[in-house]
């Protein structure tokens, strides 16, 4: 039985060890962050996510992949298929598209920088503000372009340091495993 790779380049696939991988280190020592530590980074990553989806229409409003600035939001249904689109980006909003996911990246590191001295509560928080930034940015634009379509929608994930390509389902199964690997590892109240 061959199994196939989901994500490209290859090396993306690996996304999905890193929730595991986490689990596996803090399992035996919890990570000390609170539920409000968690509430507060996730009203931030909601927000963010909303407004990442919006950036999105509105770079493809840019690019002229709406029919025209006149166009709908329900028009870039028609156009939403990220994987060919991206190479109809104009290079300089694909300059500005890794410059805003260079930006995206330091904005979320640095939520997580402020949450807590200690090293495993800064990862923890990073990956749990980046997960739900992640789903909420894909819930998003399916509310205000609906689009995915389906989970098995092909998507641009990144374009850092190349662009990553995988199946929607994908990113959103990393979120869940993050999210799932914070909760189970975090640190009982009595203990922090």
């Amino acid at each position: 039985m061959r199994i196939g790779l989901v994500a490209e380049p290859w090396w993306v696939n690996l996304a999905v060890l890193v929730p595991v991988v986490a689990y596996f280190f803090w399992r035996r020592r919890p990570v000390p962050i609170t539920a409000r530590q968690l509430i507060i980074l996730s009203v931030f990553a909601i927000a963010f996510g909303f407004v990442e989806a919006t950036v999105v229409v509105y770079l493809r409003a840019a690019a002229g992949l709406l029919p025209g600035y006149r166009g709908t939001l329900s028009d870039v249904v028609r156009l939403s298929h990220q994987s060919q689109a991206i190479g109809e980006f104009p290079p300089s909003l694909l300059t500005l598209e890794v410059l805003r996911e260079t930006a995206t990246l330091l904005m979320l590191i640095s939520v997580a920088l402020l949450t807590s001295v200690k090293t495993r509560t800064r990862v923890a928080a990073f990956l749990w503000a980046f997960a739900i930034w992640d789903m909420v940015y894909y819930a998003a634009l399916w509310a205000t372009v609906r689009w995915p379509h389906s989970a098995r929608e092909t998507d641009v994930l990144f374009l850092i340091p190349e662009p990553w390509f995988a199946p929607v389902w994908f990113p959103l199964l990393v979120s869940a495993l993050a999210l799932v690997a914070v909760l189970l590892t975090r640190a009982s109240p009595e203990e922090l």
